[in-house]
């Protein structure tokens, strides 16, 4: 197969299919993503054993432990994307909303309209559940995608292609409106971020390097996010209870996700009697702290303490290990954010509302939460019914990026006969 060729056949198909896309009214978009989540709920057993056979293959390649459960697809995970699908076909439509008009002196109106994007290419490592996500967001929006998934997902990612093309197909939309890339030759990932005269935009979702490699690379624009190093601060005024709940979450729920705490600071009026509850929650999930000196002598006999290294600082670990630092108070905790964060997700504890608007206000990062967890940055959870990636960027889209993320507004103008003097 000549790689480049065959990518540019795929942009071309895009390209015309994104026309088609654009003018599809909002109930044929709607009714595609219905269809495809009934396929999926259908053949549940037959997407669980494509996975069995990525699983096997990916284990014996000796896949790291974060990719290997971001390839697994369960049967919550299979009931999470069905359900997007339907959340995504009950959002409101952004597609055609004009806005801010207003009469300008010489007569015309001027307003904004929501556009598509065009064609999006998705490149993305392991999560085969990112195969749906992506394609029914792209649907609702009116845009057409191409998808790269990674080679550890190929199984599972034709059997969801499928199920996808049925349902674009049932509701008499173009097939080559989502198409998924079928080949694990990584030329192919080369020419598809090289191909701005059929791509708008790129949305990697993968590791570091992936994305680093994309960033030099790529002559397309991205939305995209390079690691996420979240921070959870607690506060002199913390409430303990709440602090111990969702320090414990935005590290233990799960590991190997962006939105994972991996940097814990704490106030140090409160650590005393923070730390060594929190240690002992940790203890119990066996994760390691990496801390520095102050949080080490009150942890002092803690089984899995490590002194922190000023790497700790700045590293996504997706493992269970965290980087545990004491702090004066609020102005040194975002200090230290200012310098390490990856500006992705970062969260107070506190019972000061001062504290916490001035956290708000003040942090640069795409998501800041104040007494909740880390673990909350995410689309879904955000009623966006799913999300296409998280963006760290302040243009054009800004965190967890869903409908309006994958749109653009022109200019409209009505006018009744006006020339301009």
């Amino acid at each position: 197969m000549d790689i480049t060729a065959h990518m540019h056949l795929l942009g071309r198909q895009a390209r015309a299919a994104s026309r088609a896309m654009a003018r599809a009214d909002t109930a044929t978009r709607n009714r595609a993503l219905h269809l495809i989540a009934d396929a999926i709920e259908r053949d549940a057993s037959e997407l669980r054993a494509a996975n069995e056979k990525d699983l096997e293959t990916a284990q014996a390649a000796g896949l790291a432990p974060a990719l290997m459960d971001r390839l697994a697809l369960s049967d919550a995970a299979i009931a999470t994307m069905v359900a997007g699908l339907r959340q995504i076909a009950a959002l409101p439509d952004p597609v055609g909303e004009i806005s801010n008009m207003k009469v300008r002196p010489s007569g015309i109106q001027v307003g904004q309209m929501r556009v598509p994007l065009g064609v999006i290419g998705i490149i993305y490592e392991a999560r085969p559940n990112v195969t749906v996500d992506a394609a029914g967001l792209c649907i609702k929006s009116g845009n057409a995608a191409i998808l790269r998934g990674g080679s550890e997902a190929i199984h599972c990612n034709r059997a969801l292609a499928k199920l996808v093309a049925e349902g674009l197909g049932k509701a008499g939309l173009p097939l080559d409106a989502v198409q998924v890339v079928d080949t694990v030759d990584r030329a192919a990932v080369g020419a598809l971020i090289t191909m701005p005269q059929y791509v708008d935009v790129i949305v990697p979702r993968g590791g570091k390097g992936l994305i680093a490699r994309l960033m030099a690379e790529s002559t397309v624009p991205m939305i995209k996010h390079l690691d996420g190093i979240c921070h959870v601060y607690i506060d002199a005024r913390a409430d303990v209870d709440k602090a111990l709940a969702i320090a414990f979450n935005a590290k233990c729920h799960r590991y190997g996700t962006c939105n994972t705490m991996e940097t814990l600071l704490v106030s140090s009026a409160i650590a005393p009697s923070v730390l060594p509850r929190l240690a002992t929650l940790y203890a119990d999930k066996q994760v390691e702290l990496r801390a520095d000196p102050e949080a080490q002598a009150i942890l002092a006999g803690y089984p899995h303490l490590v002194a922190a290294v000023e790497e700790d600082w700045s590293t996504e670990y997706l493992a269970p290990i965290l980087a545990v630092k004491v702090v004066a108070g609020i102005d040194e905790a975002m200090d230290h954010i200012e310098m390490y964060s990856s500006k992705h997700t970062e969260a107070i504890v506190t019972e000061d509302y001062s504290a916490a608007m001035r956290f708000l206000r003040e942090v640069d990062s795409a998501s800041v939460m104040v007494n909740a967890s880390t673990r909350f940055a995410d689309g879904f959870e955000y009623g966006l019914g799913a999300e296409i990636g998280i963006s760290n960027d302040k243009l054009h889209a800004r965190g967890p990026v869903g409908l309006e993320g994958l749109t653009s507004l022109k200019y409209v103008v009505f006018g009744h006969g006006e020339i301009r003097q």
